[in-house]
């Protein structure tokens, strides 16, 4: 039963899929190989060749810093390039110098002389300072001794291992001079190497000089690594290039060849090394820390030792079967050389006395030591096993350093893992035990039944999946309270809610249709048990009407506890359309709706990982899915899909998303309350390009100014919403009339203060800033370029001349531009939807003319034909990347055919009409062109009560156009704050509750002193209706008018340059073209036919292409850190909703005092699924 009570079909993705545990590669085994194969006994690697083999292991040495050098060069160029101190650079190569120094003396010149056993275990010792740094910390915070024992056994051990390291090689068996020396250098390298992890303890000791180095190091990473990569690198070749001449041998081998054994355990030992650092830093953002990555790389020394030794026991027997194991050593020089490694391994155990003797003390010294340095590892980082980590934990948050050591790759990582004091855990704990406070603010005005009815039901699905708190009992048999980790408050502001009638100011129709949706809803999620066919429900056990200075607002108690709060607006009170809210703390977030948006509570749950995890997250936004019927509905089901597939991943991995849209979106308080965001947001608009940049898309203009401001915006790919899409021509049209200029003002206000924001904003880079502009000059000049597609057109269909056809597809845009200066907006719409229909028949054509161009030319290797194959290509892997979205496809063909409408006729009549900033959607009757100027539709984050952001398509300023024969060129703002009405609605007129009250059973409250008085003073300082003369309406039509002439100049001007350009080079005809030689499908060239393609063509082609090529590999990564996140999120989610679910609670018990639930007869049918009565 409880398993299923946590698979409710109101939430899909609590559907837990089975995850497999991470099998990490342990390839430590080809790296002592290649060490092996540099002993003077070994066969596999001939003696004059052993410099190869040196040379292979500093490759590996040097392969992580590699590694990290061009990691923290793209950084360096792409994020951030802060310098550091000079006191930090002095300690960083410092320390680098004796690292580097170390690991190269222990692998390079003391390891070859050393058996396998040895070399295995000896790698363990590296621990030993973290140690001895976590003894020093753990007395400095008086830790309990308990504690502080495990780090002392550790060091007790190495040490251990140490001693009797030194006694088997130097007292129990004669060693030469050189062996012994190899055995000083490697104890004295470990040690050194063991310095590596002392910034995981640095802030630890109560030192100022060590914690400014860490804070320095941190601010100023990308060049710190790059300055200790660098160091590296250099000091392991001076190690290598001295140690060769050194020790008698001789360079000249290497140049002439390197043995493909070396050549090959190098690459394996690089490249397996990188994969399992990934898989490593995956599996502890998945939550699988211990079984896939503490286990197995505690295992590795023993498997690695196995690996190695379980070959050499098992060989077949030399020519003397009566003799020892060591005699048997079959001298193979040649074969397989898996084999020769072999014999090798054996080899360097036979060299040893304690082992061709079989000496059972100096035996007894070899397992012990390794046996102690094994225990010592894991004694030193036993902490690992109780680290708390956060789904999608950063990486620098996990691990100390950045990257891994090629020698030592098991024991970096353990020793990198952060280190954390037990007793600053528990306080950790107690200051996550704060709960993060999330708004939902939706907004409403014009909203249907079934658009209500989507918001309330998400809103209820999320009060089930977060109940505000749950009771239970403790050890002592007595109630706690648990608090939920998130807790919810829900808000719906309803814009224009009154209206008049004979009995006084009254609810309008649209707002007792929402209260209806409330009733119905709040029935359905009462049912606890669906077995029972009747069952009593108390419905609306609390529900409130309240007089406010606003206007009204309706109060609820949700079934589960959480609160839903319905503010009614009165235009007549309050600046009509005019948004606000408050709160100010890092916890607090705010979603963003509208009022016709549907989600899952899983959606939720992700964008609040963003946001918790990443301190530096002002906004994350989901994978918004258009609803709806009909052709435009299934255009724009393609066009969301490819945008989000594409330019909005690739937003995310390049740089930051630029615009998270208002109908799902979730805001950080205090990245809203920053300096120079709220307070320009909340700005009145006095200019013309105000009025377009601020008032038509206000949730791009809230991001511009949180990503000036220093904010990153992201996007996650599994946070899915559901908003209804425009299903009419003209609706759809209207839409994007208004995000259009909204999106290119905004984008090139933020590439103006490009070099300033790239400074303030680490996730914005020169060249991604760069990219935006590429971006930008392809979608302005995509009329142009959408003209010379149609020419093409004419080519292939028609057969005519290139420049015939050239004029004849400028034309129709040409008079349709004309005709947009002279005619109304509707008649504007009706043409462009006549030529769409045009156009559609014109590019099925081509695309039946290029198919069959391409079978008469016997090739598709020609410029078009390419370019169709590789867009179907990309669009088709992109989708299969979307398994569950691959269905969108279908549409994809409808998007191609109407690319002559949405880029070409939807650009002028988006231009032309700029001024006219009305909404033109939802406008029922009079009351849509009740709107104002200054009907600014914002959020003034401000004080103590109820919060709200967002942004909506369908509450915002309105400038209406007149509807008059002249069009576009006439221009009236109305301002219904003025109205005719002589009563305005005071704070004793109460008819609208008493109205509820007889209808709905509505309890009347009243708001306290202080939360009245706060709207005072907000509704005085920020919220009082415009008052706007004559003059200055019609000084903003003028303005407006003066504007969009500007604009749609310039912008026509560009695209115009493009098309003569291209006029004029076709005109030249070959003497410029580029010729491409014809390749036929076998791979032969033609030596008669060629293809010509002009140099502008080529470049924009070229262009084109890059762009999508880099937006394909940004999607490709995105999607492998969404699988992560997804993954990492049903794996533990599913604890949180046992620990804070309320199983079969009574709504009776969620009851205020003195309130008495209103017992409703309920049928339900308990043959129908819950999910379809839920109507979710």
């Amino acid at each position: 039963m409880e398993k299923t009570e946590f698979s409710q079909p109101w939430d899909a993705s609590r559907e837990v899929p089975i995850i497999q545990s991470e099998q990490i590669p342990r390839k430590r085994t080809s790296f002592l190989l290649l060490i092996t194969s540099g002993n003077n006994q070994t066969k596999s690697v001939h003696s004059d060749q052993k410099p190869s083999s040196l040379l292979g292991i500093g490759f590996v040495l040097a392969g992580p810093n590699v590694l990290l050098l061009l990691k923290s060069i793209w950084k360096f160029i792409f994020k951030s390039a802060v310098m550091p101190f000079k006191k930090t650079v002095f300690w960083v190569l410092c320390v680098e110098f004796l690292v580097a120094l170390g690991a190269a003396v222990l692998t390079i010149v003391s390891m070859p002389h050393f058996d396998i056993v040895t070399n295995v275990m000896i790698l363990n010792s590296v621990s030993i300072l973290s140690a001895v740094f976590q003894v020093v910390a753990e007395c400095l915070a008086k830790e309990r001794k308990r504690f502080i024992m495990i780090p002392v056994s550790s060091i007790v051990l190495i040490i251990l291992g140490y001693v009797l390291f030194a006694v088997s090689y130097l007292i129990i068996e004669q060693s030469s001079l050189e062996v012994k020396i190899s055995v000083g250098f490697a104890i004295v390298g470990t040690i050194f190497v063991s310095l590596n992890w002392w910034e995981n303890y640095s802030t630890l000791f109560d030192v100022s000089f060590l914690a400014d180095i860490s804070k320095d190091i941190a601010r100023s990473r990308n060049v710190v690594s790059i300055i200790s990569s660098l160091m590296r690198i250099l000091v392991t070749a001076a190690v290598l290039g001295a140690f060769v001449p050194l020790s008698g041998q001789d360079w000249k081998s290497v140049s002439h060849s390197i043995p493909t054994v070396v050549i090959s355990l190098v690459a394996i030992q690089i490249v397996s090394s990188a994969l399992c650092r990934w898989f490593v830093v995956v599996a502890c953002k998945m939550h699988a820390l211990r079984h896939s990555f503490l286990i197995p790389m505690y295992l590795a020394s023993i498997t690695v030792l196995a690996v190695a030794l379980v070959p050499v026991a098992i060989m077949p027997l030399g020519p003397k079967p009566n003799s020892t194991f060591c005699e048997n050593v079959q001298e193979t020089s040649y074969g397989i050389w898996m084999d020769m490694m072999t014999s090798d391994v054996k080899r360097t155990l036979c060299v040893r006395n304690i082992v061709k003797n079989v000496r059972s003390e100096g035996l007894a010294c070899m397992a012990i030591s390794a046996l102690s340095w094994w225990l010592g590892l894991i004694l030193s980082t036993i902490y690992v096993w109780y680290l708390r980590i956060h789904r999608i934990e950063r990486t620098q948050d996990l691990f100390v350093g950045r990257m891994y050591e090629g020698a030592f790759l098991e024991q970096s990582m353990l020793l990198n893992t952060r280190f954390e004091i037990r007793k600053k855990v528990i306080e950790k704990k107690k200051l996550e035990k704060e709960s993060i406070k999330v708004f939902l603010c939706g907004t409403m005005w014009h909203e249907t039944y079934d658009e209500m009815m989507k918001i309330i039901i998400s809103m209820f699905r999320l009060d089930k999946y977060r109940p505000k708190a749950k009771i239970n009992k403790n050890k002592d048999k007595q109630e706690e309270q648990i608090k939920s980790d998130v807790e919810f408050e829900f808000h719906i502001y309803f814009d224009d809610a009154f209206k008049d009638t004979d009995h006084g100011r009254h609810a309008n129709e649209y707002a007792e249709t929402l209260v209806e949706v409330i009733k119905e809803v709040y029935s359905i999620f009462s049912v606890e048990n669906t077995s029972t066919v009747f069952k009593q429900v108390p419905t609306l056990c609390s529900q409130k009407s309240i007089q406010t200075p606003y206007g009204g607002r309706l109060e609820y108690s949700l079934p589960k506890g959480n609160v839903l709060m319905v503010h009614l607006k009165d235009k007549q009170l309050i600046r009509h359309k005019k948004r606000w809210s408050q709160r100010e703390k890092d916890n607090t977030y705010i979603l963003a709706l509208d009022g016709d948006t549907d989600f899952q509570p899983s959606a939720v749950m992700l964008l609040i990982d963003r946001l918790k995890l990443y301190p530096e997250v002002g906004a994350a936004c989901g994978r918004i899915h258009p609803t709806g019927t009909g052709p435009m509905v299934w255009y724009q089901k393609f066009e969301y899909a490819v945008g989000h597939w594409l330019q909005k991943s690739a937003e995310h991995v390049l740089g930051c998303v630029l615009c998270s849209p208002g109908c799902f979106s979730l805001f950080r308080g205090s990245a809203l309350m920053d300096d120079n965001v709220m307070k320009r947001y909340t700005t009145k608009a006095t200019e013309a390009s105000h009025h377009v940049q601020y008032d038509q898309g206000e949730d791009r203009w809230l991001c511009t100014l949180l990503l000036q401001q220093g904010w990153r915006v992201e996007y996650n790919a599994a946070s899915d919403a559901y908003t209804n899409a425009p299903q009419e021509f003209k609706e759809f049209y209207n839409q994007r009339r208004r995000c259009g200029p909204s999106t290119m003002a905004n984008t090139i206000d933020l590439l103006g203060s490009g070099g300033l924001t790239s400074e303030r904003n680490s996730s914005i880079s020169k060249p991604y800033i760069l990219y935006q502009i590429i971006s930008m000059a392809a979608s302005i000049l995509g009329p142009a370029t959408i003209c010379l597609l149609i020419a093409g057109s004419f080519v292939f269909i028609f057969q005519m001349g290139t420049n015939t056809a050239l004029a004849l597809a400028v034309a129709p845009p040409a008079v349709y531009l004309i005709l947009c200066f002279k005619l109304r907006p509707d008649t504007q719409i009706t043409i462009a939807a006549v030529m769409s229909i045009c156009y559609a028949f014109l590019m099925a054509g081509t695309i039946l003319s290029i198919i069959g161009d391409l079978i008469r030319s016997n090739t598709f290797m020609t410029p078009s034909g390419l370019f169709l194959i590789g867009m179907v290509l990309l669009y088709l892997i992109t989708a299969a990347l979307h398994p569950q979205e691959f269905s969108l496809v279908i549409y994809g063909l409808l998007y191609f055919l109407c690319i002559p409408s949405g880029y070409l006729l939807l650009a002028i009549y988006s231009i032309v009409n700029m001024n006219n900033v009305s909404w033109g959607t939802r406008e029922t009757g009079g009351q849509a062109k009740t709107a104002t100027v200054g009907a600014i539709k914002k959020q003034i984050l401000n004080a103590a009560c109820c919060p709200c952001l967002g942004s909506r398509e369908d509450a915002s300023v309105e400038i209406p156009q007149a509807e008059t024969p002249s069009g576009t060129e006439n221009v009236q703002v109305q301002v219904p704050l003025e109205t005719k009405r002589s009563r305005k609605c005071s704070l004793t007129d109460c008819a609208w509750i008493e109205h509820l009250k007889e209808s709905y059973d509505f309890h009347k409250s009243t708001l306290t002193e202080d939360e009245n008085d706060f709207w005072k003073d907000l509704q005085k300082m920020y919220l009082e209706p415009l008052k706007e003369s004559k003059e200055q309406q019609d000084k903003i039509a003028d303005d407006l008018r003066e504007l969009r002439n500007k604009v749609a100049f310039v912008y026509f001007f560009c695209n115009a340059l493009w098309l003569v350009a291209t006029f004029f080079l076709q005109a030249i005809g070959d003497n410029i073209s580029i010729k491409i030689p014809k390749v036929y499908p076998n791979g032969t060239q033609s030596k008669t036919e060629t293809f010509s393609i002009d140099p502008i063509a080529l470049m924009f082609l070229l262009s084109f292409a890059l762009l999508l090529i880099m937006q394909f590999f940004a999607m490709l990564y995105h999607r492998i850190y969404t699988f992560i996140h997804f993954v990492a999120y049903v794996d533990t989610e599913i604890k949180d909703l046992r620990k804070y679910s309320i199983p079969n609670v009574d709504s009776n018990s969620i009851q205020h005092e003195n309130e008495e639930p209103d017992i409703s007869l309920f049928f339900l049918n308990p043959n129908i699924p819950r999910g379809s009565v839920t109507l979710v």
